[in-house]
């Protein structure tokens, strides 16, 4: 299987530059663009599943680190939603054609529908894969202890321990505030393309109960909601990679 292309793009000015690492591969039809989860990278499970499906259709897939992940320079700490957001957009307009499918991860999900808004033409569809919509309101400051939420504002951070990682990592000030300005489930959402999502009902981070928020908010949208009901937060098991794969071939992928 041939290797994507390793390729960067510099995104911001001055002091705010930052080197964004892509990996691309060059197919037809709609680009399949791949937006990581809060702290992940383009070479996880189900990105380079992905990728590997490309390889095996003759399908382009993009893949993007977000500033402070994975190859991309910077540091995590400094990042927040927005500048991922614009991160993801320079990207998408350097290497996917027109109209691609974003497949959103986790926060990739939340990042994936804020992209949708701000392109000039809709997407072809959105696969999300337990959408972290408004996250870092929802489901991080709503669900601080008030002791964790006083460091937050008097430090600027707050080192949160980690399922995933060995050590802890940093949650910031800078992170919850800005959040604030893209959040999304306060009133209707349309997208103009078809959605579908994966969500298991065991997953501890993002309830199930959150995505079917969403669900109710895409009402003038194509949505189709696959509940795993032993699914966990990252669903990335062989029966999983074979829900998202199909969910990708099936909605807008193979058009």
């Amino acid at each position: 299987m041939a290797e994507p292309e390793r390729r960067t793009l510099t995104v911001g000015q001055g002091a705010a530059a930052r080197e964004i690492a892509v990996l691309h591969r060059a197919g037809e039809g709609p680009c399949v663009v791949w937006l990581g989860g809060f702290r992940s990278d383009m070479t996880a499970t189900k990105a380079s599943a992905i990728d590997a499906w490309g390889a095996r259709t003759g399908r382009a897939v993009l893949r993007i680190d977000y500033a402070g992940h994975g190859a991309s320079s910077g540091r995590f700490e400094d990042g927040t939603i927005g500048s991922w957001l614009e991160d993801a957009l320079a990207a998408i307009e350097a290497f996917a054609e027109p109209a691609p499918v974003l497949v959103g991860s986790s926060m990739g999900g939340w990042m994936a529908l804020l992209a949708a808004r701000r392109m000039a033409r809709p997407p072809s569809a959105l696969v999300l894969i337990a959408p972290a919509v408004d996250f870092t309101e929802d489901l991080m400051w709503a669900r601080f202890s008030d002791e964790v939420r006083r460091e937050i504002l008097e430090t600027g951070r707050w080192m949160r321990p980690s399922e995933y990682a060995p050590g802890p990592y940093p949650i910031t000030r800078a992170l919850i505030e800005e959040g604030r300005r893209h959040l999304l489930l306060g009133g209707p959402i349309r997208v103009g393309a078809p959605v579908r999502i994966l969500q298991g009902m065991c997953d501890p981070d993002v309830p199930w109960e959150h995505a079917m928020r969403l669900v109710e908010l895409l009402a003038d949208d194509d949505v189709v909601v696959t509940l795993v009901k032993d699914g966990d937060h990252r669903l990335s098991r062989d029966e999983d990679i074979g829900r998202l794969i199909a969910a990708v071939d099936g909605a807008g992928a193979g058009a």
